[in-house]
């Protein structure tokens, strides 16, 4: 059970988000008794993981995704769906008696006037004060769709991925796929299996493939135990893997990729967890295919000439963290030049001491698990 710690601050540390990465740190503040308020625009904890498609799953094991003090039930699975991701962070808030405040949207972070705290401005007119801030808006904040020239011609659906919630509304139509992500490849493999009369991938860069588990070894743990060693290394590593687990399905256009799989994830590619698109290829119900260059006269048209014709248009094109609006002039110190929090964790920036961020990494070790880790810094640092 929790501790029977009352916090007893007057000046709380506000938390931004009620996803996992903002439960987790509030529970760790609150099992060392510093008072910690979670502000969070939509109605309920967890709102993004209720919007995503539905046969999404971890793609990390049930024991490795477990936020501090609470275990995920074994009744869940080794890799747990997103109704049970909600239900566990809807327990979650509860077994740990976490103070949430939801329907509070917070549009602004500024230092307080006399520097000694921070200010929040929030929907409704509200004003808060407090000792310290941690950012937990989400890796996966706002959807990003390319500006693709000629799309709005386009007669047929265009959407984004956060829209898609299963195969049913797209059975005997014609769907492309743009991006060969995860999420990319889930949806398509999902809209082969759910009746869609075909399935194509626009691919712009080849992603690697990985099992998401070998005779019992998942593929998060070898990502745990490879994260610090050379990049070099684990690319040959990886390189030899591929050849002994994954087919060579470049006539089938999925060839290898020309590039290191940690190489990769230091850019910020996570690999694909194979979970059917690699048999989907090879049987012909997901066809890859190049990049969208733009739409013309209904057609798309793709990298290298060729023109396609689709009823649905899925962009898996990834989302922007969207921190700039937030942290207004804060931003130029906080953010690097992609959008990302200059530092994570226990750290806080030079120039903004007391602002936290929490959950805007995407590590092959496992996001939840590396979400756990960073509550456990924040709280220590927040409790010295």
């Amino acid at each position: 059970m929790p501790s029977d710690n009352t916090p007893t601050n007057d000046r709380p540390v506000y938390v931004i988000g009620g996803g996992p990465a903002g439960l987790a740190v509030a529970a760790v503040l609150r099992e060392r008794g510093v008072r910690a308020v979670i502000l969070e625009k939509y109605p309920t904890v967890g709102a993004s993981w209720r919007r995503h498609y539905d046969q999404l799953h971890l793609h990390t094991t049930r024991r490795k995704s477990a936020l501090p003090g609470l275990a995920m039930p074994r009744s869940f699975g080794r890799w747990v769906s997103r109704d049970n991701v909600v239900r566990y962070l809807e327990k979650y808030a509860e077994f740990h008696e976490l103070e949430t405040v939801t329907g509070v949207e917070v549009t602004s972070v500024e230092r307080t006037a006399d520097g000694s705290g921070w200010l929040l401005r929030a929907t409704g007119g509200r004003q808060l004060t407090g000792r310290a801030v941690v950012v937990a808006t989400g890796h996966n904040h706002t959807p990003r769709t390319p500006s693709w020239p000629g799309v709005d011609t386009f007669g047929g659906e265009v959407l984004h991925a956060s829209e898609y919630r299963n195969a049913g509304p797209y059975k005997g139509k014609d769907v492309l796929v743009v991006g060969a992500g995860n999420t990319g490849a889930e949806i398509a493999v999902d809209l082969a299996e759910g009746g869609a009369s075909r399935v194509r991938l626009a691919i712009r860069t080849v992603p690697h493939i990985v099992r998401r588990s070998t005779l019992g070894w998942s593929a998060q743990s070898t990502g745990i135990l490879v994260r610090h060693l050379p990049t070099r290394l684990v690319d040959k590593a990886a390189a030899l893997m591929a050849r002994a687990a994954t087919p060579d399905l470049a006539e089938s256009g999925l060839p290898r990729p020309d590039t290191g799989l940690y190489s990769r994830v230091r850019e910020g590619a996570i690999p694909v967890q194979d979970v059917g698109l690699l048999k989907a290829v090879r049987d012909g119900t997901v066809e890859p295919v190049p990049a969208v260059e733009s739409f013309e006269d209904n057609k798309i048209v793709l990298a290298g000439g060729e023109r396609i014709g689709a009823d649905v248009v899925i962009a898996a094109t990834g989302y922007s963290r969207s921190l700039e609006g937030l942290l207004g002039d804060l931003a130029a110190d906080v953010l690097d030049e992609r959008g990302r929090p200059v530092v994570h964790g226990g750290r806080t920036p030079k120039k903004a001491p007391g602002l936290y961020f929490t959950g805007f990494t995407n590590p092959i070790s496992g996001m939840f698990r590396e979400m756990a880790k960073d509550a456990h810094r924040i709280g220590r640092a927040l409790s010295r």
